[in-house]
């Protein structure tokens, strides 16, 4: 396939997606226009740098709608009707319902292709945007039965210069995929942290950074993911019914646990322990950096102050060590101005980083 050269670009949604993606285009000098029903909206993101806000004056290269999965088809009919752009592209986060609008509404598939880029963040606008949120992360494209060549090219143009990684899947693939990494994950932690809004205050003020860490994503915009999981319902309900399942043998585990015949604390004790099991096999298999296989990393932990700049004076320390951060974690303390940063690295450099972070002052656990 021919490689394609990105000149020009228009973004339909100004929110978090949209406004990343222009962002990154525009430090590729991409010329990019910006468009949005919100003018509000709008104008945050020009201001940002993202673009601008005059219409193009002849079809741009590529045309991304960056609105929620029930708008992708009326807008992408509405913008080919203009002539905006010679290929299409969204980044709606399921494809199926998207194509099957686009179908209906007699858009030129040919000349469109879905996209989701795996990456984002717990609030969304313009504002949280970032020309870096794709760095590294799977962009899943899913072409349609008759998806041109060139735009195809065009397509994975956009997902380099955003510097994530293709993934080519059929769209109904991509939507049972992400119900299982993304959408029930989310309807899980929502759950269980529904489980917090009426208790007592003390009970809350025991939670550490596991609850933390399964609760984050719970923080969206209930909106939002409204309209993601009513795009997807079918699939994320399918899995929430095995969920279901696997959790009520775990509930009939854990009352054997509790009974005093020890016949059964025995039996219980097998279920429990099974799903813990498989539970972090299951967690192993996901991916490390960059789609790569999941790697095994050794880590340090260092006391942290609550003053500003501690956390750079940090991460300054350990590069002057030589040594590369591959992931970080951050537990704050419940009742002090101070914290753990667990900074995991490869294996057989803790003892250097040790040494090293030791003879600058820190304070290691």
């Amino acid at each position: 396939m021919d490689a394609a050269v990105m000149h020009s670009a228009l973004v339909t949604g100004t929110g978090l997606m949209g406004t990343s993606v222009a962002l990154a285009l525009r430090a590729h000098d991409v010329t990019v226009h910006l468009r949005d029903v919100d003018s509000a909206a709008l104008r945050t993101a020009a201001s940002l740098g993202a673009g601008t806000v005059q219409a193009p004056t002849e079809a741009v290269d590529l045309a991304i709608v960056a609105v929620p999965p029930p708008l992708v088809g009326r807008v992408l009919a509405d913008i080919q009707a203009e002539g905006l752009a010679r290929h299409y592209t969204d980044v709606a986060s399921v494809k199926v319902e998207p194509q099957h609008d686009a179908i209906a509404l007699d858009c030129d598939t040919s000349q469109y292709i879905g996209g989701h880029p795996m990456a984002g963040a717990s609030r969304s606008g313009p504002l949280t945007a970032r020309a870096d949120l794709f760095e590294g992360r799977m962009w899943a494209l899913t072409p349609t039965a008759d998806t041109d060549t060139e735009t195809l090219n065009m397509a994975l143009e956009l997902v380099a210069l955003c510097g994530a990684v293709p993934v080519l899947m059929q769209a109904a693939a991509h939507d049972r995929a992400v119900a299982l990494v993304s959408h029930a994950p989310h309807v899980v932690a929502s759950l269980v942290a529904m489980r917090l809004e009426h208790a007592e205050e003390r009970e809350v003020s025991l939670a550490g950074p596991g609850l933390r860490d399964l609760t984050r994503i719970a923080e969206a915009d209930p909106r939002l993911w409204l309209d993601i999981l009513s795009a997807n319902a079918g699939a994320v309900a399918d899995l929430l019914d095995e969920v279901r399942s696997d959790l009520d043998r775990t509930v009939v585990g854990l009352r054997a646990i509790a009974a005093t015949d020890e016949a059964k604390r025995r039996s219980g004790a097998e279920v429990v322990e099974s799903m813990l099991r498989k539970g972090r096999s299951g967690r192993a298999r996901i991916s490390g950096k960059h789609g790569t296989q999941p790697e095994r990393f050794e880590v340090v932990a260092v006391a942290i102050g609550d003053q500003p700049g501690e956390l750079a004076r940090l991460f300054a320390d350990v590069e002057r060590a030589g040594i590369n951060i591959e992931d970080v974690r951050i537990e704050h303390a419940t009742s002090q101005l101070t914290g753990l940063v667990h900074v995991s690295v490869a294996p057989g450099l803790t003892v250097p980083l040790r040494e090293a972070l030791q003879a600058r002052g820190w304070r290691l656990r």
